[in-house]
């Protein structure tokens, strides 16, 4: 490295160990590790069956059915 080059890491080195510690004075051990500064949670509702479509209700509609699903053109893997 050239003089200027450690000149240069010096101040970026120095300038890291400066936040680093004030970092390290705002870290208590009483104060849990979090990985958001807001306290969130996921909402789920509960797992309920509830009555829905059959498939063949599902189905009834659509304009191309395979094996009691939706029928859709093949795009991946096709020549352009």
């Amino acid at each position: 490295l050239t003089d200027a080059e450690l000149d240069q890491y010096a101040g970026q080195l120095n300038s890291i160990l400066t936040h680093v510690a004030q970092v390290a004075e705002v870290a208590a051990d009483d104060v849990p590790p979090t990985a958001h500064p807001a306290d969130l949670q996921n909402v789920l509702r509960p797992d309920v069956v509830s009555p829905s479509l059959t498939p063949e209700q599902a189905l009834s509609g659509a304009p191309a059915v395979e094996q009691d699903r939706f029928a859709v053109p093949q795009i991946l893997g096709e020549e352009q």
